[in-house]
């Protein structure tokens, strides 16, 4: 029998509006059967399928450590890069413009949108676009973006929010995809078909009618990128739909918004993330679409470019040392995929467009722990290690979230914030801190042994603690009193 628990529905934003932290969001979604059923089955499909890719390769953790230099070489002289890239990009015809925040981003989409009088734009799936809530923006202003990738269509239709990196809609079962189509799409366009079924060419088919207008009657497009060349200011975009090329050559004026750490210097650094990105995402051996692209070229795609170099808290990231290597993401979601915590609850438990345990350390480093839900999202993991295994990029994920646990314990012991942690740690420290007030605890806990024999489970705060550990059986002497009877006798 299905669950009778409430649904997580995150509204569109910068940050999902409107959602719990990830303890009370992971509790609605363990309580959702057919997300757990969804994510279980996709994720094991994609893993099982990367496992075999991978395996191919006797140099894949060569690979690997190859790519994880690479971008730690970029990042330590990325500022160096940035300028590099600008001046090849504009040598070559683009207007790049540099944001320092999410508002400064929005700002200058809005303006470069306003300048061409436009009422509609379409979109390559682009999670920086998502970050800084795009879309959302646009739509205040009376502006229309459409997605065309056709997971993101479907998150779109739906009214609903990425959960993945790869697969946005993963969230969703075929029929549930299906009732999205004959819902929503006569209300923005082309309705679907009558005799729409849940085959998959069918609803890629549907999928493909509902934009086809779009693609010829939209004149400014929007985009991302995986990766941006510093030498030669080229953008870089793998894909598997086809979509992304029709939105990146057929529009007339072409705005692509990327993170300042997709920074690669060379063509010869490409060489090695194009080796480790198909396969760990999509499980191929290639994509089966790259589109690059420099500036403008006279009679041929977009006749006016704009890069918008995004920052939004990745500097703050690069001054943690520890943390930094997260910038080495190129958001493949194997991260995702391995992650049994993720397979439970799914993405949108995350309040982020960016999930899983990826997600978990991104997210405070971008925004820092003040914030009650990212300061939680640190403890959104086993510590299995799982992701670190899995990662293209050797992020080591687990020894940053511990770093993190920490760091929200010592901001709520700075703001002064209840802790029930803190607040144990420092009445052990004073306990500890003479014997007089050991010897004395000591004592007061022997008093109490035969009652905590009968004890399973603890009350309030320290129930989360006995309600998978047995309460230890406390000795009815300390140590000490043990060394002064048995050693006093023998004297």
């Amino acid at each position: 029998m299905a669950s009778t628990q409430p649904k997580l529905q995150p509204k569109p934003g910068v940050a999902f509006l409107g959602m719990p932290a990830f303890t009370e969001a992971a509790h609605i979604a363990l309580g959702d059967d057919q997300l757990r059923r969804n994510l279980g089955r996709a994720t094991h499909t994609i893993r099982d399928k990367r496992k075999r890719v991978v395996g191919e390769l006797d140099d894949w953790q060569d690979l690997r450590t190859a790519a994880a230099a690479i971008k730690d070489r970029t990042l330590a002289d990325l500022d160096r890069h940035l300028e590099q890239f600008e001046a090849a990009a504009t040598a070559a015809g683009a207007t790049v413009h540099w944001a320092a925040d999410a508002d400064e981003a929005v700002r200058i989409s809005l303006e470069i949108v306003r300048a061409h009088r436009a009422t509609d734009v379409i979109k390559v799936k682009s999670m920086a676009t998502q970050e800084v809530g795009l879309n959302e923006a646009f739509a205040e202003q009376g502006i229309r973006a459409w997605e065309t990738d056709l997971a993101e269509l479907i998150v779109q239709l739906g009214g609903d929010t990425p959960s993945h990196f790869l697969v946005p809609a993963i969230h969703r079962n075929r029929e549930e995809i299906r009732q999205i189509f004959i819902d929503e799409m006569g209300s923005v366009g082309r309705p679907a078909p009558d005799d729409l079924t849940d085959e998959p060419r069918r609803l890629a088919e549907a999928a493909r009618l509902h934009l086809r207008e779009k693609f010829l009657d939209t004149s400014i497009g929007f985009s991302g990128a995986n990766f941006a060349i510093a030498e030669t200011g080229t953008l870089v975009v793998l894909e598997s739909e086809g979509n992304g090329r029709m939105c990146l050559t057929l529009p007339d004026v072409l705005v692509s918004m990327v993170g300042i750490e997709k920074l690669l210097p060379t063509f010869s650094d490409l060489e090695v993330l194009m080796q480790v990105l198909p396969r760990s995402s999509t499980a191929e051996r290639m994509n089966p679409y790259t589109t690059m692209w420099t500036g403008v070229t006279e009679g041929d795609g977009p006749q006016e470019m704009h890069v918008i170099l995004l920052d939004n808290g990745r500097t703050r990231a690069l001054a943690d040392n520890t943390g930094r290597q997260a910038l080495r993401c190129i958001r493949c979601s194997a991260c995702l995929n391995v992650c049994p915590v993720y397979e439970r609850v799914g993405g949108h438990a995350y309040g982020s467009v960016y999930p899983g345990p990826i997600g978990a350390i991104l997210n405070p480093l971008l925004h820092g722990v003040s914030d009650e839900h990212d300061a939680a999202l640190p403890y959104a993991s086993s510590l299995c290690g799982a992701c670190f295994e899995a990662c293209p990029v050797k992020i080591d994920i687990p020894s940053v979230l511990i770093e993190q646990r920490a760091e929200v314990v010592e901001e709520r012991a700075e703001s002064g914030r209840p802790n029930a942690e803190s607040l144990a740690m420092r009445v052990a420290a004073w306990t500890f801190a003479d014997h007089r007030r050991l010897e004395r605890a000591q004592k007061l806990a022997g008093k109490t042994g035969p009652v905590a024999r009968h004890v399973r489970r603890l009350p309030g705060l320290l129930g989360g603690w006995t309600a998978s550990r047995d309460l230890p059986p406390i000795p009815q002497e300390s140590f000490h009193e043990w060394w002064r009877r048995t050693r006093g006798e023998q004297r």
